[in-house]
């Protein structure tokens, strides 16, 4: 019997690989002579380099480079086992968990840490870029991650702005002469599952500019700064990111990422699964697990799980999916494939204890599910 096992992770407690290794100690408690194999995966979001390098053998980069706020933070990329491609979360360089909260205001913020990241992965060999937006501090439009990268973003003297939210009020020319020339020589896929706009209502900062510390006049002057930005670019480069979904993603990044290279945006699960080849797992499998640490009614919306299913399907093959818990109507879950849910808690437990024991409660229930699961084989 062959069982893939192909969950995300289990946030603040396991990484997917060690998801994977929990499920398999479960299941061999019962099926010991069974080929287990391990696909760990992410939506996209946090914990994608991680799971992608465990999954293709590849390796961590780390280096120090530009934080949110100008000072240096520790950040990292994943080199795939291709050794050509570079998996990149932006939050990894200009994150809000790089920001304090009292220090939170994103007409001071930059992306140009993100750009450091992407330059040195082209530097050292990557053909292929996979970058994830989401978890910024930014709202500065990309221009931080793109001056990075050998964009000049100059005002109406010809002088460099400030690579912000803010210094964007002051933009008047974008020259693209030493604009890095190997993103043009490389893929660019781009992670990404927001629809917003760069601008307006549903806008970079209407939408996520709260969360980023801006009070209401900020979130005015922001998004006016963006609208201004769009305009140039369309003037400019003959390129229309207002009318662009997903441009407001990550503080209008996803704006810079269409304007200024040929990136695709496409949802996080479909790359992460494409990357990791599962479908190649799938043709002869007997059985599918998945699952995340929360399993409820956003499951169905692009999360891991759904995505595991919605491809297991296709090979007709039958999915179960554990969690750490369940919540608001988990049972949405099983419109996409997925044909039933469990959790792994045993009993009432404190958050901090839940985590702890997570990897031993996982084990427990996979060898539950295995044993029920053999019980229908006897049938």
């Amino acid at each position: 019997m062959k069982v893939v096992i192909a969950p995300d992770s289990f946030k603040e407690s396991l990484t997917a690989k060690e998801v994977c290794q929990a499920i398999e100690s479960g299941f061999r408690r019962v099926w010991a002579d069974s080929e287990f194999v391990h696909v760990p995966v992410a939506d996209g979001g946090e914990g994608t380099v991680q799971s992608l390098v465990d999954a293709t053998q590849g390796k961590l980069v780390h280096l120090a480079v530009t934080g949110p706020l100008g000072n240096s933070v520790d950040a990292f990329y994943g080199l795939l086992g291709d050794n050509q491609t570079a998996v990149i979360e932006m939050a990894a360089a200009s994150g809000l968990h790089h920001v304090s909260l009292s220090q939170r205001d994103p007409k001071l913020t930059t992306s140009f840490g993100t750009g450091q990241l992407i330059n040195h992965a082209l530097e050292h060999g990557a053909r292929k870029l996979i970058i994830g937006l989401g978890g910024s501090a930014t709202n500065d439009g990309g221009v931080g991650m793109m001056a990075a990268l050998g964009a000049k973003f100059l005002n109406q003297n010809g002088q460099p702005i400030a690579l912000n939210g803010g210094g964007l009020s002051e933009l008047s020319h974008i020259d693209l002469g030493d604009l890095n020339t190997k993103l043009a020589e490389c893929e660019i896929l781009v992670a990404c599952d927001v629809d917003n706009p760069l601008c307006g209502t549903k806008g970079a900062s209407a939408t996520f500019g709260p969360q980023k510390g801006a009070t209401d006049a900020d979130i005015r002057l922001l998004d006016n700064n963006l609208n201004q930005y769009g305009q140039l670019i369309r003037q400019q480069l003959g390129r229309d990111v207002l009318s662009k979904e997903g441009a407001g993603a990550a503080g209008g990044m996803g704006a810079a990422l269409l304007a200024f290279t040929d990136a695709k945006l496409q949802p996080g699960i479909d790359i992460v699964l494409e990357t990791v080849n599962l479908k190649d797992q799938l043709h002869d499998a007997d059985l599918v697990i998945t699952g995340e640490g929360r399993i409820d009614w956003q499951t169905a919306h692009g999360k891991t799980p759904m995505g595991v299913a919605v491809l297991a399907k296709q090979f007709d093959l039958p999915v179960i999916a554990l969690a750490g818990c369940v919540g608001e109507n988990y049972q949405a879950a099983y419109q996409c494939g997925i044909d039933a849910v469990f959790a792994a808690v045993p009993r009432a437990l404190d958050l901090s204890t839940a985590f702890q024991e997570a990897g031993t409660n996982l084990t427990n229930l996979s060898e539950n599910v295995a044993r029920m699961w053999s019980m229908n084989l006897r049938r």
